[in-house]
């Protein structure tokens, strides 16, 4: 997995699955069977999980075993069978309307919390972007923000718009002076001064969602602004390319929500239906 060039986080996740599989497995790592994995897909499902984790902790398993039989030389059978994986279902990504989105922004009074979910709304930022974001991607003649080391290790650019650029200004006028080159800071307790984690972000939106009693979480205001986006008729690849989606597919998520762009371009076809059956029915009147 380093040699590929995963994450910490990424490797830290696949050991941990790793650890529990083996920690549950009553036979030797070597004579695990087919059998087993079943009885652990059982296991996995009693204790409440979901499909999507439940086929994470599978992959992960799979991948183990082609690792001793590629890496190690070991004549054994992979455990893990072809079509083992449940069936996931394919929710459609929530979003917030303009209604709970001035709710919930209506009740951020602090300029860092702001400028964090302003970033996220109009940037399409991911958490961890935004907890990575240093002072030097930020290209304030050019209107962008370079977004170094995203999901899958990728960097792209990101475009500001006006009311961003300004809540991100508001803020580091009043950040305090310091080497850190962390954008966002923890500002009371042990940590002042310290960047802001992920984990820190998300209590934070947690708070105001609580607070403002709007449903809303940071991926949230990405698909929010993926929506708004769509019912503005950007174009689906530049969407994707925004929010860094490695696959059209991805994207095409959001094509399926109820949208004022679906809206539109159904009644412009069925006013035009309309209209031919009309003529075809008055044809039809006058023989």
């Amino acid at each position: 997995m380093k040699r590929k060039n995963y994450s910490e986080h990424t490797v830290k996740n696949y050991l941990h699955r790793l650890q529990q599989f083996i920690g549950w497995l009553a036979v030797p790592v070597e004579q695990a069977a087919r059998q087993d994995m079943k009885l652990y897909t059982d296991f996995l499902m009693e204790k409440g999980m979901k499909a999507r984790s439940i086929n994470c902790h599978i992959s992960v398993v799979r991948c183990f075993y082609d690792y001793l039989r590629d890496e190690e030389n070991l004549r054994i059978d992979n455990p893990v069978a072809p079509g083992l994986a449940l069936r996931e279902p394919q929710p459609l990504p929530r979003y917030l309307g303009d209604a709970d989105l001035e709710l919930l922004l209506g009740v951020v009074r602090n300029a860092r919390d702001y400028a964090m979910f302003i970033l996220m709304l109009r940037c399409g930022l991911r958490v961890q972007e935004v907890a990575n974001l240093t002072l030097d991607v930020v290209d304030y003649r050019r209107s962008q923000i370079l977004v170094k080391q995203g999901k899958g290790a990728k960097d792209r650019i990101v475009y500001i718009s006006n009311d961003a650029a300004e809540s991100l200004a508001t803020y580091l006028r009043k950040r305090p002076i310091t080497k850190e080159h962390m954008i966002f800071l923890v500002e009371k307790g042990l940590c002042k001064g310290q960047p802001l984690s992920v984990r820190g972000i998300q209590k934070r939106i947690e708070y105001y969602s609580k607070k403002s009693g709007i449903a809303a979480s940071c991926h949230k205001l990405r698909h929010t602004m993926a929506t708004q986006l769509l019912n503005a008729d950007a174009d689906l690849v530049t969407i994707q390319d925004l929010l860094g989606h490695t696959k059209i597919k991805t994207t095409m998520r959001y094509c399926k929500l109820s949208n004022r762009k679906a809206q539109r371009d159904y009644y412009e076809a069925i006013a035009r239906v309309m209209e031919k059956s009309g003529d075809q029915v008055r044809r039809n009147m006058r023989c």
